[in-house]
């Protein structure tokens, strides 16, 4: 029986592990067609507010949080201050700088990102990666985020982000953002 059960467990770690079963398979191209389109302009535009969770590198909630977004935007640059507050008391700030190029492809930075973020929407996508220094509170650590946010018919937006360290997932957050009305 525990040879059956090392060989199940096995596989499904062989198959989670393969290419085109996993969170990195997508492509943008797969939302190509999607509706509404996501324009981040728009979308990330005046008041948002964010409930969201972060699932630690076994996938128990390590940490739950309520955000307040206040997105400009002036032609073809904007920024998008946030501001964090965890459900243990802590709270964070950050505001990105965001620059819009061609073919739904941007930029943006942000005090604890490395270097420049690049990012694109297509269809109601918008797929970014770039690198985060965490917190002193939270070891320093550099981390590979990649974000995925997928725009709603009622104009929510479902966020899912992977953070990653040489390679290995430690990090997962699932978060909503709805405009303030």
């Amino acid at each position: 029986m525990k040879i059956v059960m090392l060989l199940v467990i096995a596989i499904l770690a062989l198959i989670a592990f393969r290419p085109g079963f996993s969170f990195k398979s997508q492509k943008l191209t797969d939302y190509a067609g999607n509706t509404p389109p996501f324009d981040i302009r728009v979308a990330l535009s005046g008041p948002l507010v964010s409930e969201g969770i972060i699932y630690g590198p076994i996938g128990r909630v390590t940490s739950r949080f309520v955000a307040e977004f206040t997105g400009e935007w002036e032609g073809t640059t904007g920024s998008l201050a946030e501001e964090f507050t965890y459900d243990t008391g802590n709270t964070q700030s950050r505001k990105w700088f965001l620059t819009m190029g061609e073919n739904g492809h941007f930029t943006a930075t942000a005090s604890d990102i490395i270097g420049e973020a690049v990012g694109q929407q297509m269809g109601n996508a918008v797929r970014m990666t770039y690198k985060i220094r965490l917190p002193e509170e939270a070891g320093s650590h550099v981390l590979d985020v990649t974000d995925w946010l997928y725009l709603m018919e009622n104009g929510n937006i479902l966020n899912r982000s992977e953070m990653r360290k040489f390679g290995i997932k430690v990090a997962e957050l699932i978060a909503t953002m709805r405009p303030v009305k």
